[in-house]
């Protein structure tokens, strides 16, 4: 494993003009923001040795460096999950590869189904916290001492400044924000509403398919984690009606102006 970290990093370090503090992990159909992005240099995942490719619509497969806001920023568009198939070790490789370009700061976004009945589809939600439900942790097995303790601490993966500074950016910005807590389950099938139920009641706010990987992955490391879930569509039960992955698609496509606004004031500060 630390050989293929190596690797790619070194791949990747070849491939850039300068590197960068702050990455994004830009999730289903919020890819836009990448867009903007100055002085851009692409680098698709399948020219990367040792990486996995994404296989899952909304996710176009490539890694961004370039700047905003006179920032030079890593973005990832598109990122592995659980339920494609691979590996906690493959899913989080990019994560530890941030950590070979110098990377500090992650900003890891997702589309999310809402659990709380008071949110409604195009919420952005701070992650406060999360559940991990998908049945597996990506530091099962032996522990790679370089990039942190065999027992990392879990008491404050999201970082404090960091969501308060990002609700105060909202407020600033009139952007619709709400505050919760994220569970990650398996996928790829959605809830049943009686499961839905059940994470309610075990203190869930917005449930998805991603994230919580990363983000244990990067406490290991010691990055400043912000997490922002964007409420694509109501959880099973919550509505009368099904889910479909096309309306979480159509969701990101209606706010995504809003949510670049929103995290391009957010790298202002960071």
């Amino acid at each position: 494993m630390i050989h293929k970290i190596n690797e790619a990093a070194k791949y990747i370090k070849s491939e850039i003009k300068s590197g960068a503090e702050t990455a994004l992990i830009l999730g289903s159909g919020l890819g836009v923001l990448a867009e903007e992005m100055e002085d851009k240099k692409i680098i698709k995942y399948k020219e990367i040795p040792n990486f996995p490719v994404s296989t899952v619509q909304g996710h176009l497969g490539q890694f961004v460096f370039g700047s905003l806001n006179n920032k030079q920023i890593m973005a990832m568009q598109g990122r592995f999950h659980y339920y494609e198939g691979y590996s906690m070790d493959e899913i989080v490789l990019p994560i530890r590869i941030m950590h070979k370009l110098g990377i500090k700061n992650l900003i890891i976004t997702n589309a999310a189904g809402g659990i709380n009945i008071n949110y409604n589809p195009g919420n952005f939600m701070i992650i406060q916290d999360h559940i991990n439900l998908m049945g597996d942790n990506p530091l099962r097995g032996k522990n790679l001492e370089e990039f942190g303790p065999r027992f990392p601490d879990m008491s404050e993966i999201y970082n404090k400044e960091l969501r308060e500074l990002t609700y105060k950016i909202a407020v600033q910005n009139e952007i619709k924000v709400v505050k919760g807590v994220y569970v990650g389950l398996m996928g790829p099938s959605y809830e049943t509403p009686a499961e839905i139920r059940y994470l309610r009641k075990a203190g869930a706010d917005a449930v998805g398919m991603s994230t919580v990987p990363e983000a244990i992955t990067a406490n290991h490391m010691g990055f400043n984690i912000l997490g922002i879930s964007c409420i694509t569509n109501m959880a099973a039960g919550v509505l009368p009606q099904p889910l479909d992955h096309k309306e979480v698609m159509k969701i990101a496509e209606e706010v995504k102006l809003e949510f670049s606004t929103f995290i391009k004031a957010i790298l202002k500060e960071v």
